[in-house]
């Protein structure tokens, strides 16, 4: 699932920058481009003609394809804390109505941006910055998911079991195969109902010891 995200004082928010909307430009433009194609085949003259800048200009922002691909991997985990956060601030909401939520918006996250979250994938196996990225996004996915567990358990509401942080990592590893088969799978709200149902009885019986 996701960590919990701390609430601060919204502030005055500043207008964006002319770099802000050019760092902007070039991440959609990255991420329109790998809806049909892989990163090694975008070229960083495509990226920067589709952001309507020259290239020095690009690298004035980024230092090259793979950094795009972090800035855009770390907006979409944004959206997939977001997402994924029903459970782990469900109050008194019953613990399956949070979890089919949590996975629910997660899916729909993985649906959205799945080009983006692909790529990264296939780039931990192979750049040092990725893996490490990914790395800390793992610990932190199942760092929180621990901590909810044994606060589930402390609660009363969670059966004890297997070592919380060890069944937190299998359920996150679990839930990252089954996203990432899914969002390159035919669009199906059928098979997107089946599936989150499927998760959200494996994780039921995993953490609460029943699927109500």
């Amino acid at each position: 699932m996701s960590p919990r995200s701390p609430v601060g004082s919204l502030g005055s928010r500043r207008r964006p920058s002319k770099g802000d909307l050019t760092s902007q430009a070039i991440l959609d433009t990255a991420e329109r481009l790998l809806q049909t194609r892989s990163l090694d085949d975008i070229a960083v003259d495509e990226l920067a003609a589709g952001a309507g800048i020259s290239r020095s200009t690009f690298y004035f922002h980024f230092s090259s394809r793979e950094a795009v691909l972090h800035a855009l991997s770390a907006r979409v985990l944004d959206a997939l804390y977001e997402s994924a956060s029903s459970w782990l601030r469900r109050g008194s909401e019953p613990p399956e109505a949070a979890i089919r939520r949590a996975l629910g918006a997660t899916l729909a996250v993985w649906r959205a941006h799945g080009p983006v979250l692909r790529a990264a994938v296939r780039a931990r196996d192979t750049d040092p910055l990725m893996r490490d990225f990914w790395t800390g996004v793992a610990r932190r996915f199942v760092d929180a998911t621990a901590e909810q567990i044994t606060w589930e358990r402390d609660a009363g509401v969670a059966v004890d079991g297997p070592d919380a942080r060890s069944l937190a990592a299998v359920l996150v590893s679990m839930n990252e195969q089954a996203f990432l088969g899914r969002s390159v799978a035919r669009r199906s709200a059928k098979k997107d109902r089946e599936l989150v149902d499927a998760l959200t009885f494996v994780w039921l019986r995993s953490v609460y010891g029943d699927s109500s």
